[in-house]
């Protein structure tokens, strides 16, 4: 005889959001209500009670709410003692088993609480029966897992794992950008089998005798799940002589790559799909190049931009004059004004790295350092002598005393 669902939400009168202070609110307010001892000969009331008081029982208690929320229903055979027929909960009959019994109600039921509407597959047959079946709830197997603390055995593709490779360009090629030719050793689908690692001929599967099933105990009841060994076919397939029935097998590939015009040290670049095969037959791997660029020794990038540093003369940085500098390009004109001091920086627009993805090209930083003429002559020193005279009064440590 089917036992009649109860909404412990409608007898309390709350929303199935509610949190556990407005349940307690509710729940008072009810049992106030329809108290026997204010209630006196009055059974309607008194069964009013004891609903409430079940109500307030399971939806108080965070665990027996779950499971309330999960299956539409709670019974005591379902809380912490290890589930039904396990330690703490009921036992069933001696040679009780799960077939020939409809879950249909249940679901259906938890379908309707989650606002699932009717369970696909409409009437006999459906429900918890037809894996999948659940959009928004728990599976047949979702509803065993709770119990027995694990889901049933699934054989699944493994999609091929991606693979690192590290380059080494020199500065240039960063800049302009070029082409490479790697070699890469990578698991490749066996050409043989197609990567299901099975070879011809097949024999019965002697864990399930051809049945693609098994029968486990959990207490007293018992069940059929998927044979783990055969994967529920009933038969097992002998290995692809081949791979040895990894369906995969390791070679050397030639890979083409092209490094970008601007490509920065540490960057990194995806080929798709040439990482290691799947297994099974499932998609390959990706291949992910880091770029190492090596050290230029006059150019240093910073972002977009170029920096530099030219030596420039004392006569060249007090009465200015035009230099020529290096930049990835070649040379180009820079103006040096008079009075120009030492580490003083000047820009030169547009001579730096391009970047496809703003459309712009960076600039050129050039840092000025003054060199000292060497001293070697009488003639030389006469001359810095006159200098060191005509700027005599001049101290340029003088601004230093008044930071002390």
């Amino acid at each position: 005889m089917a036992t009649k669902k109860k909404d412990y939400y409608e007898l309390l009168g709350v929303a199935r959001g509610a949190n556990e202070d407005e349940i307690r609110k509710a729940y008072r307010k009810l049992a106030r209500k329809n108290h026997p001892d204010l209630n006196p000969g009055d059974k309607d009331a008194e069964e009013r009670f004891k609903s409430v008081q079940e109500a307030y029982d399971v939806l108080n208690d965070s665990k027996k709410r779950q499971l309330y929320d999960t299956y539409g229903f709670y019974a005591d055979n379902m809380g912490s003692g290890g589930g039904p027929g396990g330690p703490g909960g009921a036992q069933a009959p001696p040679g009780f088993d799960f077939r020939g019994f409809d879950f249909d109600d249940l679901f259906a039921e938890q379908q309707r609480q989650q606002g699932g509407g009717r369970p696909r597959g409409g009437g006999g047959g459906g429900g918890f029966g037809q894996p999948g079946d659940a959009e928004n709830g728990s599976s047949f197997k979702d509803f065993f897992s709770s119990f027995f603390g694990g889901r049933q055995p699934e054989a699944q593709a493994e999609r091929g794992t991606d693979l690192e490779y590290a380059l080494n360009i020199d500065f240039g090629q960063s800049i302009k950008g070029t082409q490479v030719r790697l070699t890469i050793n990578r698991h490749e689908t066996c050409e043989v089998c197609h990567g299901s690692g099975a070879g011809s001929g097949s024999s019965v599967c002697s864990t399930c005798t051809g049945k693609g099933k098994v029968t486990q105990m959990a207490g007293a009841m018992r069940f059929d799940v998927p044979c783990a060994r055969c994967q529920g076919k009933g038969r097992l397939t002998n290995a692809c002589p081949r791979c040895q029935g990894e369906g995969r097998m390791v070679r050397p590939e030639p890979v083409e790559v092209r490094i970008p015009a601007g490509a920065a040290d540490g960057s990194r670049l995806r080929v798709a799909g040439k990482g290691n095969a799947g297994q099974g037959g499932s998609p390959a791997g990706d291949l992910y190049i880091t770029i190492r660029v090596e050290q230029h020794p006059l150019f240093h990038r910073e972002g977009d931009n170029i920096e530099v540093k030219v030596p420039v003369t004392i006569w060249e940085a007090v009465l200015g004059t035009k230099i020529e500098v290096p930049t990835i390009d070649g040379r180009a004109l820079l103006k040096v004004p008079q009075g120009t001091h030492n580490g003083q920086k000047f820009r030169l627009r547009e001579k730096g790295i391009f970047n496809s993805r703003k459309n712009l090209r960076g600039d050129q930083i050039v840092e000025v350092e003054i060199q000292s003429p060497p001293a070697n002559d009488e003639r030389t020193r006469e001359l810095f002598r006159e200098l060191a005279q005509l700027h005599a009064d001049e101290d340029p440590r003088q601004e230093l005393w008044s930071k002390v």
